[in-house]
């Protein structure tokens, strides 16, 4: 029995690189064989045009990104594959989220704020280049996630903020419209959700230091032999820390292979040989992968009629859930009984602790605004009457208790505001 989705895309702005193969692809085709797991993958096209203005450029990495998922063992008929832009309901849930969604909380987001000091540092309009596309990230990201009610995300370190982003925003929707979306968390596979690039800084496209996934034996040699390394000469010993070609080896080999590595660096292995090592682990896992990938991507029509019947698949859960959205938020046909307002409706407008229960088995908490942001997230308890008594204790003590609970708290919201709807908990008459 299926009993936890996990849901991933990729943006179709680029050819796919090892770095998008160790966070995202790799581990995900893994679960995706899972019993219990219901897999959802997806071809980003709406988020490539954020930041793409090459209308063949798109096409190309949508169907780059295609092969690279099926030549990694990606099996359609047991998952959900299929291109974002073939899902109309996405757009339209965008928009009911936008409809409850902060500027605050998109002010804050990394991506809209680094192009706000960008332009500041160079004494232009703090906005000057950035688009509403850019602005509205987030909010189209929680769409994706929210529309399948996805309880797992993987992705790399740096996008952990969009997944808290859409908790919060489902949570708000939730708090108005009723209990509708699930609030998914960030997975993550430790120690290599980011690579390093060619350069020794993170590989992104925006850098220009990635290694294509499926480049041709000879040039990922080549693009190897180039990585940027410090100036120990051969015999003298080697720090493993912040060494690019020790964290690409770490993605790739076991951890006897990796230990074997390390105790080379230590000994003075040559970069020369420590390249050629890292050259030849690569290889031994992404050949097989390439001669499929090679077949594939000959055969775009294939490729196509896979995503199409994935979207179908897809669509078959989106149309009927978006049905109820629509008739939650009011969309509804005129004639429909709606049921009077009760004294729930009432309550939306005072804070409040709500408990719940997740597929992990675990019992959590978290504590709403009066506009339904969360304030204050705990971490898993294993009975529920344990989440009762440090909600009991947040309610009697209010902030004073935060230290003592800290344990027991996996995040919080603005501190302020924590502060006093928790000092209204506790104060007398409360």
């Amino acid at each position: 029995m299926k009993t936890q989705r996990v849901l991933t895309g990729i943006t179709t702005s680029g050819t796919p690189h090892l770095g998008n193969y160790v966070g995202a692809v790799r581990p995900t085709v893994r679960a995706s064989r899972l019993a219990e797991v219901e897999s959802f993958y997806f071809l980003a096209d709406y988020h490539a045009l954020i930041k793409v203005g090459e209308p063949a450029r798109v096409q190309r990495s949508t169907l780059e990104i295609a092969a690279t998922w099926l030549a990694c063992g990606l099996d359609p008929d047991k998952v959900t594959f299929y291109r974002q832009s073939d899902i109309p309901e996405i757009p339209e849930l965008t928009w009911f989220l936008t409809c409850v969604t902060g500027k605050g909380v998109l002010n804050r987001a990394h991506a809209y704020k680094a192009s706000v000091d960008k332009n500041n540092a160079a004494n232009v309009d703090p906005d000057a280049g950035v688009t509403a596309g850019l602005f509205m990230y987030p909010v189209l990201m929680a769409a994706d996630i929210l529309m399948f009610n996805a309880h797992k995300v993987p992705v790399g370190r740096d996008q952990i903020q969009h997944i808290e982003m859409a908790r919060d925003i489902a949570a708000s929707f939730n708090h108005l419209y009723g209990e509708h979306f699930t609030l998914p968390e960030a997975a993550i596979e430790e120690h290599v959700a980011t690579l390093p690039g060619l350069d020794g800084r993170k590989m992104s496209k925006s850098y220009d230091n990635t290694i294509p996934l499926f480049a041709p034996r000879d040039q990922l040699k080549k693009l190897i032999m180039g990585i940027v390394t410090d100036s120990r000469a051969p015999g003298e010993p080697k720090s493993t820390q912040d060494s690019a070609l020790f964290q690409l080896y770490q993605a790739f080999a076991s951890a006897e292979e990796t230990t074997a590595l390390a105790k080379a660096y230590a000994d003075g292995i040559a970069w020369g040989d420590a390249k050629q090592i890292l050259f030849e682990r690569l290889d031994q896992e992404i050949a097989p992968m390439r001669a499929v990938y090679d077949e594939l991507i000959q055969e775009p029509a294939r490729i196509e009629k896979t995503l199409k019947i994935g979207a179908d698949k897809a669509r078959a859960i989106a149309s009927p859930f978006t049905a109820r959205l629509r008739h939650a938020v009011g969309l509804r046909p005129l004639q429909a009984v709606v049921a009077p307002t009760t004294g729930k409706a009432n309550k939306a407008s005072t804070p409040v602790f709500k408990q719940y229960r997740e597929p992990d088995g675990l019992f959590y908490f978290k504590l709403l605004d009066a506009q339904g942001a969360v304030l204050l997230q705990s971490a898993g308890f294993k009975a529920p009457r344990d989440a009762a008594q440090a909600m009991a204790t947040l309610q009697r003590e209010g902030s004073a208790a935060l230290d003592a609970l800290a344990s027991q708290i996996a995040s919080r919201g603005d501190a302020d505001a924590l502060d006093a709807v928790l000092r209204s908990f506790s104060e007398p008459g409360a």
